[in-house]
Order: structure tokens, then C-alpha cells, then sequence
């Protein structure tokens, strides 16, 4: 049996949730390998409604959940959605979840930087969470972080604090913004040591027993391929590679075990903050679709911008992410709309194209060049094998994988994990 990648093949929020949910059930351990609380997952089972943030999926099915390295762990906000679980009624504790030992954390002063910039910025802001995502992979790639294991080692702690502050206080003083003092963080970090301790290990020890052990893996992707540090909308993008081959290096496991790669998409397309949206509708279409699909996003609340599907962007992700079968969920968002659009490409400067180019302002000019296909009167909504579609809705289905280049592997048609058309087992390889 082969392992699973599950990532994201737009701009975040395509419903990862109900499918890393749906996948998790047939899985035995689940590792999320990047981003941090910044990503939101809402998994609907029975009449709970679980919004995760840190915690792998498979945790709500009784699977092992594993935080990889490439995360930044936010110790408070974890030990928070810990709790909240656990009185949903989730049994959560070190048994069930392992942390990689050399995880990187989030301390207070990284969401301090992080509004403190947005704030500088002004009109030009990114549309951060503010929650220290940035600012955190700075510090790790800056080799100046605090991770886990240094809270067994009190004076590698403290140590590590002063060059912290050496750093971020200057930042805080160009800024204008409060600076932070030394003694409060540490004994803070040090009363988090016995509660966060218990989970850490060399996660890459487990993962290759379970791989000698045949055991099948799902890796977890936050956010999604077009908000890439790399390979995204640049700037307007987050702080970790979101593509496919970010999960071996962010979990400690060879490029081997990644497995096969899912990209989920929307039958439409949403994105959340500040950046280009080529395919966005300012009209009463584009409400409709956030109305219908409560388009808010999960940790932040906001609303999101809705558009038509952007095959030329989708096709871009399943080329740059190793998409090798698409998941495309909400479809019945679109149910009783006359007429529908798909982006095929672009028009920038006069210039016709099949990719966004990577250049911020030629993304900007980025104009739309659509194909109109008619629309279905009947409901997806529910479905769970092809011949309950309409016509039409089949056919939409089929020009996406023509256009994207990718086989459309599973459908969902409502929030419910069991409303899943699977056309193939993922883990069958």
C-alpha cells in the first residue's frame, strides 16, 4: 500500500479538512508537515463540528497524529486546541500525538512582529494572519530559533533568548512598537517545558518503522501551491513550501515515502487577504458563491473572495506541486447557476498566457480570458457516485481535467465526509 500526500491546488481553504478526514479513516498515522496555526481545517462527524488549527486530522478518527519539523509550533495556541478537543469529548495526550523534537516555536514576540509590520505597511500589507507565522521561519532559517528540545536545556534556552531579543528588540525599536524583556519569556518557556516535553521525539524514528512496518502514512499540507513561499503569488504568500516535496523534508522521511499526491480543488476559486485574483467576481455571482459555500475562513473569520475556477492557475499547481489527481470539492455551490466560467489563461500587456507570471505587477495586469459552459438545474448535492450528477455537472467535471491536465480522482458534494464520490483509492498506489 502506497502513502498519500494531500495538499492544496489553489489558495488555501479548498476543503482539505473533509478530505484529509475522509483519507484519515483508512490511514494509520497522519503528519502534518508545514505551515502552523495559521492553517484551518473544519471536520464535520456526526453533530461535532471540530475546527483544527495544529492538530493532524486523523486525531478526531483515533489515528496517530505526528507534527512534523517543517511546522512552527505555537506552544499556547497547541495546548489551547488540546484542551478544546478534549472537551469535545477527543482523548488527546503524548500516546496519540508526537511532536518532531526539533520543531521550531512561536513565542510571543513573533506575532508582536508580525502586526507591528502589517501595521507599518499599511495599504501595501500582505494580509498576514499576525499570528508569527513570518517572522518564525525567519528565525529558523536565521539559525536563531528556540525549538522544542531546547526546553529540556535551560541554559541553551536562556542563551538562545538573548540572541533572540538582540534581534527582534532592534526590529521592535525601528518599528516604533513596545519592546520585549528577557525574564518573562523565559520562565514562561520554562513552565511549558513539563507539558509540552511528553510529546517530543525524532518523529523520522517512527515514520521509518512505520515504513518497514508497511504501515500507510497521509501527510497533511496546510495552506496550498499558489500561496508557496517559492513558487506562489509572491509576496502575498506564506512563509513555508506548500508543494508536495515540502512533506519529506518537513517530516524527515526520504522523497520516496511522500506516496501519491492529492491537490484539492473548488469547483470554483477563493482566496482570503491581499494579492492577485485574476478569475474574482466583484458581482452578485461572486456573493452567491460566498453566501452558499459560507466562505469565511476558518481561524481568521474573514470573508473570502470568491471567483470562477482558474484551470490555467490549478494547472500550474498540479505541474509545480506533483499533483498527480485532483479532489474537487463544492460542487454543489454551483448547482441552478445558468451558465458557468472557466479561466483558461491570461492577457497581460496584449500577451496571451497559460501561467500567472512571477513578476508582482505583471500579475496585477493579470486580465481573464474565459470559456462559458451551461450550467445544470439538477442538485450534486449528496452525491455519492457519478451517475447521481447531472449532465452537465459531468461535463464541467471532465473540461477541468482537460484543462488542468490532471484526472479528477475524488468529488465531494457537501461537508459531510461520507458525500465523497471516490473514483479510485488513493492508497491502493
Amino acid at each position: 500500500m502506497a502513502n498519500v500526500t494531500v495538499i492544496g491546488a489553489q489558495w488555501g481553504d479548498e476543503g482539505k479538512g473533509k478530505v484529509v478526514d475522509w483519507l484519515a479513516s483508512r490511514a494509520d498515522i497522519v503528519v502534518r508537515f508545514q505551515g502552523g496555526h495559521n492553517a484551518g481545517h473544519t471536520l464535520v462527524v456526526g453533530n461535532n463540528t471540530y475546527k483544527l488549527s495544529l492538530l493532524p486530522s486523523g486525531i478526531v478518527r483515533g489515528k496517530l497524529g505526528v507534527i512534523g519539523n517543517g511546522v512552527v509550533l505555537d506552544p499556547e495556541a497547541l495546548l489551547a486546541e488540546i484542551s478544546k478537543v478534549r472537551a469535545q469529548g477527543l482523548d488527546v495526550g503524548p500516546h496519540n500525538l508526537r511532536i518532531a523534537e526539533n520543531v521550531p516555536l512561536i513565542l510571543p514576540l513573533h506575532p508582536a512582529l508580525d502586526r507591528a509590520r502589517e501595521a507599518a505597511r499599511g495599504e501595501d500589507k500582505i494580509g498576514t494572519t499576525g499570528r508569527g507565522i513570518g517572522p518564525a521561519y525567519e528565525d529558523k532559517v536565521g539559525r536563531r530559533s528556540v525549538r522544542l528540545c531546547d526546553l529540556s536545556e535551560p541554559e541553551t534556552l536562556s542563551a538562545k533568548l538573548d540572541e533572540l531579543l538582540l534581534h527582534h528588540n532592534a526590529l521592535f525599536r525601528g518599528l516604533g512598537a513596545p519592546e520585549f524583556e528577557k525574564a518573562p519569556l523565559l520562565e514562561a518557556l520554562l513552565a511549558l517545558a513539563p507539558k509540552l516535553l511528553p510529546y517530543a521525539e525524532p518523529v523520522w524514528e517512527r515514520l521509518d518503522a512505520a515504513r518497514h512496518e508497511g504501515k500507510r502514512v497521509l501527510f497533511e499540507g496546510a495552506q496550498a501551491v499558489m500561496l508557496d513561499v517559492d513558487h506562489g503569488t509572491y509576496p502575498y504568500v506564506t512563509s513555508s513550501n506548500t508543494v508536495a516535496g515540502n512533506a519529506a523534508a518537513g517530516a524527515g522521511v526520504g522523497p520516496d515515502a511522500v506516496g501519491l499526491v492529492l491537490g484539492i480543488a473548488k469547483a470554483y476559486a477563493t482566496r482570503v487577504g491581499s494579492g492577485p485574483f485574476p478569475s474574482e467576481l466583484h458581482d452578485e455571482t461572486g456573493r452567491l458563491l460566498g453566501e452558499r459555500g459560507h466562505e469565511f475562513g476558518t481561524v481568521t473569520g474573514r470573508p473570502r473572495r470568491c471567483g470562477w475556477f482558474d484551470a490555467a492557475m490549478v494547472r500550474q499547481a498540479v505541474k509545480i506541486g506533483g499533483v498527480q489527481g485532483l479532489v474537487l470539492t463544492k460542487l454543489d455551490v454551483l448547482d441552478g447557476l445558468p451558465e458557468l466560467k472557466l479561466c483558461t489563461g491570461y492577457r497581460v500587456d496584449g500577451e496571451v498566457m497559460k501561467r500567472l507570471p512571477a513578476a508582482m505587477r505583471a500579475q496585477a495586469r493579470a486580465e481573464p480570458i474565459f470559456e462559458t459552459m451551461e450550467g445544470w438545474s439538477g442538485s450534486t448535492r449528496g452525491a455519492r457516485s457519478y451517475a447521481d450528477l447531472p449532465a452537465q455537472a459531468v461535463k464541467y467535471v471532465r473540461r477541468i481535467e482537460e484543462l488542468v491536465e490532471a484526472p479528477v480522482m475524488m468529488l465531494s458534494t457537501s461537508p459531510d465526509r461520507d458525500d465523497t464520490i471516490a473514483l479510485r483509492d488513493p492508497f491502493a498506489g
